[in-house]
């Protein structure tokens, strides 16, 4: 087992940025208006946690293309993922679970984990992620795209009323789909010149 540092960086940075306006910060951060905080994370981070597991290993299957084809597929992973996030993407609105408080560990964690479990098949991080791990390196993409996840829940309980009401996160979603077209350019780039 080899961990690329870049490989890590890069895994973090875009999923991060894939997942600041995605539904399920809106989500966390609602459960955690009604719920302790701390289980809450505990619940959604485990259900990331799964996610990632998938996502590699669905990535590491692509990794046993042939190179050039795991580049053009990686090509236009990110250029689906960099539409996805150009497009506007805002239209998910802040989810309400209703107005009763859940207490206690374990219900707090089950409701956060499946909230978080269900939402996120499919979801752009997951493709990304999958992504990741066919060029970058398994452990390395599971790593980086975990602690972006996880870090991501945490922001969305910690301070997720102050990032909602200071900074764009139509600039958030630009940035990460800019990021995700230089790489999806980068990787037809190197179908040609690999």
């Amino acid at each position: 087992m080899s961990l690329d540092p870049l490989a890590i960086v890069t895994a973090f940075g875009l999923i991060f940025l894939a997942e600041l306006p995605d539904k399920t910060m809106f989500a966390s951060l609602a459960m955690g208006t009604r719920m302790r905080p701390l289980y809450v994370w505990f619940g959604t981070s485990s259900a990331f946690l799964v996610h990632v597991a998938i996502a590699v290993g669905a990535g590491s299957l692509i990794g046993l293309l042939p190179d050039w084809i795991v580049k053009l597929v990686s090509a236009l992973l990110f250029a689906f993922g960099a539409f996805m996030l150009l497009r506007g993407g805002a239209e998910d609105d802040e989810e309400d679970a209703g107005g009763r408080t859940v207490t206690g560990f374990w219900p707090v964690y089950s409701t956060a984990f499946m909230a978080v479990f269900i939402s996120e098949w499919g979801d752009l991080t997951q493709i990304t992620t999958a992504n990741l791990a066919a060029s970058n390196g398994t452990w390395s993409t599971a790593i980086g795209s975990a602690a972006a996840l996880m870090s991501v829940s945490a922001l969305a309980l910690l301070a997720g009323r102050f990032i909602a009401k200071r900074v764009p996160l139509k600039t958030v979603q630009r940035i990460g789909g800019l990021c995700m077209l230089g790489l999806a350019i980068w990787s037809v780039t190197e179908i040609f010149t690999g």
